[in-house]
C-alpha cells in the first residue's frame, strides 16, 4: 500500500495543531477539505487514526505512530527544498533559528544583523521559548539553529559549549542590599522573595543549584514567566532576583537596578548550541553556526568556564 502524500500531510497538520481549524489556517485550506481528507486517509490506512475529545483532538497509537513518520518524512521534504535553494546561491530559502529567552532577546541581534546584511535574501525565522521547548523544537527538526541556557537531555540531540553568561543578583535601588558598600552574605537571600523563573527555563535551573550548591534555599519564591517582567517587579521594590548581567545591563547604567555582589559565590552557566548528529545541515545553517563562533568578528565572546 502506498499512502496518499496529501492526505498525509492532511492528517500531520491536525495532529501538529490539535485542531482541524487551525490544521486548515495552517495548509491555507478549507475546515471540511481537512475533515474529509482526514476520513479517506483513516479509510486508507484501514483504523482510526485520531480521537475528537472536548479539549481538542489526539492522535490514537496507531496515529501517534504514523506521526512520529510524518515528522520525519517532512523534515526531509523541508532540507531537500534547502539545499535546493542553497545549490542556487544563499539569494533565497530561509533560517529558522530557536533560542532560549534570554539568548533571543538580548544576545542574538548582532548575529541576525550581520548575516542579514551579509546574505539579505534569506529569510531569517526566530523562535524564543524556555530551553525544554526549544531542544523538543530542534529534536523534532522545526528549527535548524537551537540556542539554549541550561542542560539538555533529549534524545538525537547534542549540546555544544557556546559561551559563558554571568548572572547577577538584582535588587531595587532603595532596597536595604543596596546600602551595603561590601559583598553581601547570601545567607541572606533565605529572608528574601526570590522571583523565579516557569519551569523549563535553564536561568531556573542553574540559579535553583547554584543556591543549594551554597546551602541557600529561599523561603518565599514569587515565579514570572519573563526576564522582563521580572525586572519590572523587582525595579518596583517587590523581591530580589538572579539573572544574566546582559540582561539588566541598560536598567543598571540608568539607575533603575542595581547589581549586588554576593560573598564568596560568582554564579555562571555554559550557553549551549544544539546539534542533531546525522541531520543535514543546510548551507544558511553553516554559515550562522559559523558566525555564532566567530571571536574576530564577535570578540565579546567570553571563554566558557562554569563557576
Amino acid at each position: 500500500m502506498s499512502l496518499n502524500l496529501h492526505l498525509f500531510r492532511m492528517f500531520a497538520a491536525v495532529v501538529r495543531t490539535g485542531s482541524f481549524s487551525r490544521a486548515a489556517e495552517a495548509l491555507n485550506i478549507s475546515q471540511p477539505a481537512i475533515s474529509k481528507g482526514v476520513r479517506d486517509f483513516e479509510l486508507q490506512v484501514g483504523c482510526r487514526l485520531l480521537n475528537r475529545t472536548p479539549k481538542g483532538v489526539v492522535p490514537t497509537d496507531e496515529g501517534l505512530a504514523l506521526s512520529r513518520h510524518a515528522e520525519a518524512l517532512f523534515a526531509v521534504e523541508r532540507a531537500a527544498e534547502d539545499e535546493l535553494s542553497a545549490l542556487r546561491g544563499l539569494h533565497n530559502g530561509s533560517l529558522r533559528i530557536g533560542a532560549s529567552t534570554t539568548i533571543a532577546t538580548y544576545m542574538l541581534a548582532r548575529y541576525l544583523g550581520a548575516f542579514h546584511r551579509a546574505h539579505p535574501d534569506v529569510d531569517l525565522f526566530l523562535v524564543s521559548a524556555n530551553t525544554r521547548d526549544i531542544a523538543e523544537q530542534m529534536a523534532n527538526q522545526d528549527i535548524d539553529i537551537g540556542l539554549v541556557e541550561g542542560p539538555v537531555e533529549v534524545r538525537g540531540l547534542t549540546a555544544v559549549p557556546w559561551q559563558t553568561d554571568v548572572m547577577a543578583l538584582i535588587v531595587a535601588p532603595d532596597h536595604p542590599f543596596a546600602r551595603d558598600t561590601q559583598p553581601i552574605d547570601p545567607k541572606r537571600l533565605a529572608d528574601e522573595i526570590m522571583i523565579v523563573r516557569e519551569p523549563g527555563s535553564g536561568t531556573r535551573e542553574v540559579v535553583a543549584q547554584a543556591l543549594a550548591a551554597h546551602g541557600i534555599e529561599p523561603t518565599r519564591t514569587l515565579e514570572i514567566g519573563s526576564t522582563e517582567a521580572i525586572k519590572q517587579v523587582v525595579a518596583a521594590g517587590v523581591g530580589v532576583s538572579i539573572v544574566s548581567e546582559a540582561a539588566v545591563a541598560d536598567q543598571a547604567e540608568q539607575g533603575r537596578l542595581k547589581l549586588i555582589p554576593m560573598r564568596d559565590v560568582t554564579i555562571a552557566r555554559s550557553l549551549w548550541r544544539l546539534a542533531s548528529p546525522g541531520r543535514v545541515v543546510m548551507p544558511a545553517a553553516r554559515i550562522f553556526e559559523k558566525m555564532l563562533g566567530d571571536r574576530k568578528t564577535f570578540p565579546n565572546q567570553a571563554a566558557l568556564t562554569i563557576i
